[in-house]
């Protein structure tokens, strides 16, 4: 059948077929039909039965002429079946409709219970690039369905500027729905925390956990007595985990000494507990000193709770931590293990008393070679640490594990710390070229490097060295181990890292 068969086919099913002939007709005229025939469709926009007015939205998006679909989709956008509004509403979107009516019928389904069409309306007004209903916009930041509030998030960040927006985001930040209310807390630049100030205090006591978290989070940012008077309060009602979570760490961070009774609460609970040790070690109190030395030895806390206290003890640096922290290293949970490495790191980059740094040194060597979980952790804290690098040469010399080498190798590398024996190491790093492990040879090649610009000295065998460290360019399967060796063999021309 041609084209004008099937044309006239569709007019005869449009004017007198059943609904289901009709709604056929309506969608075939609209893909095959002429310009004119969009405006047959426009006379049965009003037909009985809703399959046709959806067919008849969906022609006219499919026909192309704007103005038939300008007389007719925005009043369909108001029908009283869904599937006709949804269709109504994306031909309108196709056709690119614009003017008062429009806009006014996107607004309208801001509100629509049919979050397709709470979808389809925000995808309009941002085509057409206006914000609509603007209380009916920003109420979408509460949407439950994630492709609502993200297209309505977007809609009003586009907006932000616009005074009717901003004001509406004020208003909700102040009172809005819990959701809405967030996201808007969110969306508001910082210097509107001044004007909120009032609400956020009040919304520290609301019943929705999450506006809780977000007014808390914008007082942060608050240094007055009141404020802090405020937070302070809210931590010691706080019945909720999460939101006690939030406030430890926020207040923690603050160095707020109110936090000890608090926090101690929250030692035994598996979510809040490592929070807590933070803001307990962040008080720096007696008492709060006291809480997490006693934390770090009650086996009943979860590791998570202990680790956190124990890296607390050595971020707070009191005068026991070394000691205190040393045996935790051999403890059987891994989790309180790398608590006490994180610990000791602090302690290390702090700065240790001249009669703790060998006993220091001497045990995270031991915990390099004996706790893989946090060998490369260790190898952090080690960074600095000259009175280790005896150990960790003995330990490249003898260790089995490749991984253990690489990272002992790493250590004495001349960009960490050096000593009376680093001369000697040119040997190590120039055998480790050798290495069947890469990432002992990355290290290899790294510290050599180093090693030439730092101590000046040119190797005996220099194009012995050069040879190998060609080949092994040419081997090397990381790029990383390239480079490396190429700096390498810049420092052996005695060329600096940019030079030619």
């Amino acid at each position: 059948m041609g084209s004008e068969q099937q044309i006239a086919f569709f007019l005869r099913a449009l004017k007198h077929g059943d609904r289901w002939r009709r709604a056929a007709a309506a969608k075939g005229l609209g893909r095959i039909g002429r310009a004119e025939h969009a405006w047959v469709l426009v006379g049965s926009a009003d037909d009985p039965a809703p399959e046709v007015r959806e067919a008849v939205a969906v022609g006219l998006g499919r026909s192309g002429v704007a103005e038939a679909g300008r007389t007719v989709l925005p009043a369909l956008m108001g029908d009283e079946d869904p599937w006709v509004r949804r269709r109504a509403s994306r031909a309108a979107i196709c056709l690119g409709l614009d003017g008062p009516a429009v806009v006014d019928a996107f607004s309208r389904l801001l509100r629509d219970p049919d979050h397709h069409l709470r979808i389809n309306a925000l995808d309009g007004l941002a085509a057409l690039g206006v914000p609509g209903d603007v209380p009916g916009l920003v109420a979408l930041l509460g949407d439950p369905e994630g492709a609502v509030w993200g297209r309505a998030r977007a809609l009003v960040w586009r907006f932000r500027d616009d005074p009717a927006v901003g004001a509406e985001l004020i208003g909700t930040a102040e009172q809005g729905a819990a959701q809405a209310r967030v996201r808007a807390l969110e969306l508001l630049p910082r210097h509107s925390t001044e004007r909120l100030l009032g609400s956020l205090v009040t919304g520290l006591r609301d019943e929705a956990a999450q506006v809780r978290i977000a007014v808390t989070r914008r007082l942060l940012h608050v240094e007055d007595t009141h404020t802090q008077d405020a937070l302070a309060g809210a931590l010691e009602e706080e019945r909720d985990a999460h939101v006690a979570d939030f406030l430890l760490h926020a207040l923690g961070r603050r160095g707020e000494e109110r936090v000890t009774g608090p926090a101690t609460r929250w030692l035994a609970d598996s979510v809040v507990g490592p929070s807590a040790a933070y803001a307990l070690g962040a008080a720096g109190t007696r008492t709060a000193a006291a809480m997490l030395r006693t934390a770090l030895i009650d086996t009943a806390l979860p590791g998570r709770t202990r680790a956190a206290a124990a890296k607390a003890v050595g971020e707070a640096g009191r005068w026991d931590a070394v000691w205190v922290l040393l045996p935790l290293l051999d403890d059987p949970d891994g989790d309180v293990r790398a608590g006490a490495v994180a610990g000791l790191d602090a302690l290390v980059q702090e700065g240790l008393r001249p009669w703790e740094r060998h006993a220091v040194a001497e045990a995270l060597v031991a915990h390099l070679v004996a706790d893989p979980p946090t060998l490369w952790q260790t190898h952090n804290a080690l960074i600095g640490l000259a009175e280790a690098l005896p150990a960790l040469r003995r330990t490249v010399d003898r260790t089995p594990s490749a991984e253990v080498r690489a990272a002992a190798l790493s250590l004495l590398d001349t960009y960490n710390a050096t000593d009376e024996d680093t001369g000697a190491d040119l040997a190590r790093f120039v055998h480790a070229l050798d290495d069947p492990d890469e990432t002992v040879r990355f290290h290899a090649a790294q510290g050599l490097a180093h090693w030439l610009a730092d101590t000046g000295i040119r190797p005996q065998d220099g194009e012995r060295l050069r040879a190998r460290l060609t080949a092994l360019a040419a081997e090397a399967a990381e790029a990383q181990t390239r480079a490396a060796v190429d700096e390498a063999l810049r420092a052996l021309d005695g060329r600096g890292p940019d030079s030619p």
